[in-house]
């Protein structure tokens, strides 16, 4: 086993800065009667979409009319509060470019689940993102997955010089973890 997967497969809860429960469904099981695997892809997309547009302002309802105000990079104020400023609105998208996942433990319906997710890089115009899936009431992860973004521009979907805007990368930044830890999980502020 490689460094890299024998210290995901040591993740713990709270190695995950932000998280969302989900509640299987028995539509979620596959004929050997556990979750199927295209499931896992459609919980890693829900926990980084909703912090996308809870925390980053990245509002997909609102795409044909971004708001104009934001924020100035040059400026050093930083929000304290546990959201992106409400008039930010980003104008970029993250378009999908990389994706992994491994598999350490089943769980199947009527599970209750708890996602973790955290940011493993942070890149000028890209972020990659790592999701734990945990069991309810257990500590052991049973899969650790995610993917890579890059921010582009919506009209031209093609990531723009200035690289991801600063709304979104405050965001971000509030979930940026190191593996430098022991177990495999480095520690960020909590949400």
């Amino acid at each position: 086993m490689s460094t890299s997967i024998a210290h995901k497969k040591r993740r713990l809860r709270s190695d995950y800065i932000y998280h969302q429960t989900h509640r299987t469904r028995w539509f979620d099981n596959d004929m050997y009667a556990h979750l199927n695997n295209t499931v896992y892809a459609m919980l890693f997309d829900s926990i980084i979409n909703t912090y996308l547009i809870t925390h980053c302002g990245m509002d997909p309802f609102t795409h044909n009319n971004p708001t104009l105000t934001t924020p100035d990079p040059s400026s050093t104020t930083t929000t304290t509060s546990s959201s992106t400023p409400p008039k930010f609105k980003s104008s970029q998208v993250g378009i999908m470019v990389s994706s992994y996942c491994d598999y350490f433990s089943s769980v199947s319906f009527p599970d209750i689940l708890d996602l973790g997710l955290r940011v493993t890089k942070l890149g000028n115009s890209s972020v990659t993102y790592e999701v734990g899936v945990f069991k309810e009431g257990e500590e052991e992860v049973k899969v650790v997955g995610g993917y890579t973004h890059v921010f582009v521009a919506r009209e031209t979907m093609r990531p723009t010089r200035e690289g991801m805007e600063v709304g979104v990368r405050r965001g971000l930044e509030r979930l940026v973890v190191s593996d430098t830890a022991v177990g495999g999980g480095g520690k960020g502020a909590k949400l």
